[in-house]
């Protein structure tokens, strides 16, 4: 031994031997981790920290904007009184499978600040693009006719105390104010309006017109050598398409409809006819007053090469929950100004389209054009919100798929037409796959081809409408009937 004594131990140190603790763990000596390590735990920290400070921020935000209205959710109310409704449209993104994506962005930048403010709201569902246009123009097409009384009014026999006239219910919808999430559903609503407003009176059967559209083109016509031999009875052979009118009424249809009595002949009679509804002599020269409309920023990234910009909207939520909130706080305080119609009013969509290059001989015409590399149309005005967004839309297209969906299913569809008669007239017996998975008969291949029309030719529309390059509807009266709720700071929405 040579005579040295090792350090004496702390107290600290004996009394945590004691504990169990290895005495390799206590004799460790600090030192700084290997450069990787260094560089990891910098990039994950740095990373995290940012995270957290974006979150930290998008709360107060929040906050700050539910602290400035809530004082109007604890003001009393009367009896009678209801509180103020406001309407959220929330259109497909086109090319996003998901077409509730605008409804959520509503629900977590703007319903926290509509909630404290005590505003009640109604979404509006929709599925695929052109729902919102259609839905539009026949609500304007129904307030019409019930402003003329082209309908026969229903009769009650009960009255409930409480209940809201019609003048009522419109002077409450003009105290609220229609959301409008994204400036395809802009396209779509004012579109609707539009269509609504511009049109007939009559009311048009879109699933009845589209079956006898296609019950005349001879999709299912029998040539000499499909029609059944002499004697032979075709049991499918002159079936209609089950449309809605051509189902049987219900036995029980006035037994559980006690409230809405039967239409006399007198009635009928004075039901103007579809003739004289297309021509609309008694249009008002401008429209009635229409809710104020809020204007609220929205895009949708799709695809791979976005995925930097959703990264970058990942950890800057903090901008969208600003902007949500400053658009519900100018609905919330009423600030409103009239809706800026265009600078130059072209008349009509074909103007609009010959205006930035493209035809409008066809839906399809306008994407062989340069669907990809559209700038868009400057109409001037609140026409020009976030038309920067339509660059996001131009690659998503829908038309491609509709048209590749309908070769395949018509290239089919004379096989399984085929294989319906021969099984309806006997002519063979149904295979051991045949009477597992029974084939569908002719009258279901003709409902099964009317779904499948409608909802390509649906898509179609509403493609038309909302595509790049196209501007938003307008109509010389919308001016000064439309108002808009401005947000306290005006600024150049840039993407993320």
């Amino acid at each position: 031994m040579d005579g040295t004594h090792p350090p004496p131990k702390s107290g600290v140190r004996a009394a945590l031997e004691y504990t169990g603790i290895p005495q390799s763990w206590l004799s460790v000596k600090p030192r700084l981790p290997s450069r990787n390590w260094l560089i990891f735990i910098t990039l994950t920290s740095s990373v995290f920290s940012y995270y957290a400070y974006d979150r930290v921020q998008a709360r107060k935000i929040r906050q700050s904007y539910i602290d400035r209205v809530k004082h109007l959710s604890e003001e009393p109310m009367g009896s009678a009184e209801l509180p103020r409704k406001v309407t959220v449209y929330g259109a497909k993104w086109p090319g996003d499978e998901d077409h509730q994506r605008a409804i959520r962005f509503f629900k977590k930048y703007l319903k926290p600040v509509l909630v404290a403010a005590a505003i009640d709201y109604d979404i509006v569902p929709t599925r695929q693009l052109g729902d919102l246009m259609r839905l539009t123009a026949s609500s304007v097409v129904n307030q019409r006719r019930a402003a003329f009384a082209l309908d026969p009014p229903s009769t009650s026999f009960m009255n409930i105390p409480g209940q809201l006239t019609q003048e009522q219910k419109h002077a409450h919808e003009l105290e609220g104010g229609v959301i409008l999430v994204g400036r395809h559903t802009l396209k779509e609503y004012l579109a609707g309006l539009k269509q609504g407003w511009t049109g007939g009176l009559e009311k048009v059967d879109r699933e009845e017109q589209l079956a006898q559209e296609l019950a005349s083109d001879g999709t299912f016509d029998e040539t000499d050598a499909d029609k059944p031999p002499v004697g032979v009875v075709d049991e499918s052979e002159g079936e209609p398409i089950p449309t809605r009118s051509r189902l049987p009424p219900s036995r029980n249809a006035a037994f559980f409809s006690p409230l809405t009595p039967p239409k006399s002949p007198s009635s009928l009679g004075n039901t103007p006819s579809s003739k004289s509804l297309s021509i609309d002599p008694t249009l008002p020269p401008t429209l009635p007053p229409h809710p104020p409309l809020l204007l609220v920023p929205f895009t949708n990234h799709i695809g791979f090469r976005y995925i930097p910009h959703m990264l970058w909207s990942f950890f800057n939520e903090r901008h969208k929950v600003r902007e949500g909130c400053e658009a519900a706080y100018a609905l919330v305080m009423e600030q409103t100004r009239e809706f800026r119609g265009p600078e130059t009013f072209l008349g009509d969509d074909a103007s609009l389209a010959i205006s930035t290059g493209m035809d409008t001989k066809g839906v399809n015409s306008v994407e062989e054009a340069n669907v990809t590399q559209t700038q868009g149309f400057l109409q001037g005005g609140d026409l020009d919100f976030m038309l920067w967004s339509e660059r996001l839309m131009a690659p998503h297209s829908p038309l491609p798929f509709i048209s590749d969906a309908r070769k395949s299913y018509y290239s089919s569809l004379p096989i399984r037409l085929a294989t319906a008669r021969q099984l309806a007239r006997g002519e063979r017996e149904m295979t051991k796959e045949e009477q597992k998975n029974p084939p569908a008969s002719e009258v279901e291949l003709r409902a099964e081809r009317l779904g499948k029309e409608l909802k390509w030719r649906a898509q179609e529309e509403g493609w038309k409408v909302v595509r790049p390059g196209i501007g938003v509807s307008w109509d010389e009266r919308f001016a000064g009937a439309l108002k808009i709720f401005e947000t306290t700071e005006q600024k150049d929405h840039k993407p993320y």
